[in-house]
């Protein structure tokens, strides 16, 4: 038996670039401008091991029944009614507006198992758009970019919970421990003849890549797959990347824009430093890049043989560590070697243990409770002779872990204050090695506006 999911919301959520990313295909037409889809379409949609029929629907706007847009309207509710779950995709860039709650009401009445969809939520601004999704009453929001790919698993799981067990394919059973079989998709970055390539092929067992005293022999991004302990990876070689000043000729310039797809497309990145030139000031760089990017990251301190090891060594690095990248504290740091396969287990290790932190959920009511902690011991300061009044804190999301504080005059509260309650975060949730995104967000006024009283 054969099961079918709608896709229904507002005009211009991305319904239409959601039904062809679980197509597999661009069968629907996606433009910027709302109302170019009309009429429902069907598709044959898949989510890993979930088969189904999914519907693309017009966008949902109140109108006369006679009306063209009434008509489409019509044809939605039809789409509802023969589905057997719904998607209602909201934008998670412009937060819900006044028809999205009409229409959640609906959704509502026709008793179908629901899971609200947060999309476009790409960008650091739509995380606080996203938590508007609460006020739908339609339960959690799952938070996507179906035009990236992003988020796909969180909305398998979702589905999951919400279609019958019978529509969960069989075909590869493997695909149902979704989590522990999907590779870990790493990058390998650093400078220019750090011994990138060696330790690919030491931890391949093969001569795979080409490697030399020459620096920069790799040019492109190479992926490779590996399975280490019965869990697999997807590593990616890439370009050594040096100072822009010195980035002249246009081959190396692509090299460096191959790399930096690398680190984009990667969920943990391994910034590989060459012993004795530790923290040079391209490693904080890309150091600093990768945090920005929102990927997990390792230190591998490569040509480890060639180093004397003395008592606390590891210990002195890692405090260098967290000195030189505070925004990454507590990133693991492994000395190892390419060339004798020293620390590679370690490695392996912990890029698994990065990567569980970066998908790390903490429950809302975990977070308040260590909220109202942290203001006990250290309240938010006075601005213009006014306390600042923070309410409560929630997660957005995690991929890295997201955090939304709702607050009165959110650009009052000083950087300190933010860093210290990131530092918290980090600290109180075993949060090491990630970067932590911190979006403050002011509680509407529901008295704004009104005329007031004589």
């Amino acid at each position: 038996m054969g099961y079918s999911v709608a896709i229904i919301g507002r005009p211009n959520v991305g319904k239409s670039t959601l039904f062809n990313r679980l197509v597999g295909r661009r069968l629907a037409l996606v433009d910027d401008r709302p109302g170019v889809t009309r009429d429902r379409r069907e598709g044959e949609g898949r989510l890993r091991d979930l088969t189904f029929t999914v519907i693309d629907t017009a966008g949902l706007e109140d109108s006369a029944p006679e009306s063209l847009a009434g008509r489409m309207l019509t044809q939605t509710k039809a789409a509802i009614e023969h589905a057997d779950t719904i998607l209602f995709l909201i934008d998670a860039r412009a937060g819900t507006v006044p028809d999205d709650q009409v229409f959640a009401n609906l959704v509502r009445r026709s008793g179908k198992p629901t899971v609200l969809v947060a999309n476009k939520a790409e960008g650091k601004a739509a995380a606080a758009g996203a938590l508007d999704g609460y006020e739908l009453g339609l339960g959690e929001p799952v938070t996507i970019s179906a035009e990236h790919g992003e988020g796909l698993a969180d909305l398998r799981d979702a589905l999951v919970a919400a279609l019958p067990p019978e529509a969960v394919s069989n075909d590869d059973d493997e695909d149902v421990n979704a989590d522990a079989e999907r590779p870990i998709r790493v990058a390998i970055v650093g400078r220019p003849n750090s011994g990138k390539s060696t330790l690919v092929n030491r931890l391949l067992g093969e001569e795979r890549l080409l490697t030399g005293p020459e620096a920069g022999i790799t040019r492109d991004s190479i992926a490779v797959d590996l399975e280490w302990q019965g869990r697999a990876f997807r590593l990616h070689d890439t370009a050594g990347m040096r100072r822009r000043s010195k980035v002249q000729e246009k081959l190396e310039k692509l090299s460096v824009a191959d790399t930096l797809n690398a680190v984009r497309f990667a969920e943990v990145v391994v910034l590989l430093m060459e012993t004795g030139q530790l923290f040079e000031e391209q490693d904080l760089r890309i150091a600093d890049l990768v945090a920005r990017e929102g990927r997990a990251l390792v230190i591998a301190v490569g040509k480890f043989d060639l180093i004397e090891k003395r008592p606390g060594l590891i210990s002195n690095l890692r405090d260098e560590t967290d000195h030189w990248l505070p925004q990454l504290k507590g990133a693991p740091l492994i000395g190892v070697s390419g060339l004798t396969g020293e620390g590679l287990d370690r490695l392996m290790q912990a890029i698994i243990d990065i990567h569980g932190v970066w998908n790390r959920r903490v429950s809302t009511s975990q977070l308040n409770n260590w909220f109202s902690g942290m203001m006990e011991s250290h309240p938010p300061p006075a601005v213009s002779g006014r306390r600042l009044k923070l309410n409560y804190i929630t997660q957005a999301k995690a991929r890295p872990p997201s955090f939304v504080i709702f607050c009165t005059r959110a650009d009052a509260v000083p950087e300190s204050y933010k860093r210290y309650l990131v530092n918290g975060l980090r600290e109180a949730f075993d949060l090491p090695g990630v970067p932590i995104r911190l979006t403050l967000r002011e509680k509407e006024n529901p008295y704004a506006g009104r005329a007031k009283k004589r």
